[in-house]
């Protein structure tokens, strides 16, 4: 679920105040990579040893007892992946830059329309305002419901609504948006 959905919550506290900034997560190594800009005030806290705690969502929605093949109620379908972790800062320039290579490589497949060269001059003009972290995995919880109480033929209803709905509620919010 992280690899297709890396799109992170990733929430540190201060002074029993959650920070919380939304970036991609890279899960390589049994670890969490990831860069941030220098000036998000969650920087400062993502130094050796401290403790984060990061939300992957995946896809969700509205089930409608209409959509089943047999009597139930309305519910709610949802996959997420709660983890935490302590993070570990990363220093090293050399290492940030093939990190950032690395990251657009795994994000732009399979198609790979783009590539982020080690030679790109803005990516070297860029370096000194992202910090590199990794992120320890202590704990993982994965928490899903997908109707897999129900019935055989209702589950896989409850799926292909799961997949409907997502792709009708990404249109008609970018209709709205954009109209």
């Amino acid at each position: 679920m992280i690899k297709t959905y890396p799109l992170a919550t990733l929430i540190s506290i201060k002074k029993n105040v959650p920070l919380i900034t939304h970036l991609p997560l890279i899960f390589e190594n049994n670890k969490l990579v990831g860069h941030i800009d220098i000036y998000n005030p969650q920087t400062k806290l993502l130094k050796d040893n401290n403790n984060v705690t990061i939300l992957f969502y995946g896809p969700q929605c509205y089930i409608s007892p209409s959509i089943y093949s047999t009597t139930q109620l309305p519910t709610w379908n949802y996959i997420r992946v709660h983890l935490k972790g302590k993070v570990k800062a990363v220093e090293s320039t050399k290492a940030l830059k093939k990190s950032l290579i690395a990251m657009t490589e795994f994000l732009e497949s399979p198609d790979h329309k783009y590539v982020l060269e080690a030679d790109n001059p803005r990516l070297d003009a860029n370096l000194g305002y992202i910090k590199m972290f990794e992120i320890d995995i202590k704990t993982w919880e994965g928490k899903f419901k997908l109707s897999q109480d129900k019935h055989p033929k209702d589950i896989k209803l409850a799926r292909t609504e799961l997949v409907r709905a997502n792709q009708e509620s990404v249109k008609r919010f970018l209709d709205g948006v954009f109209s």
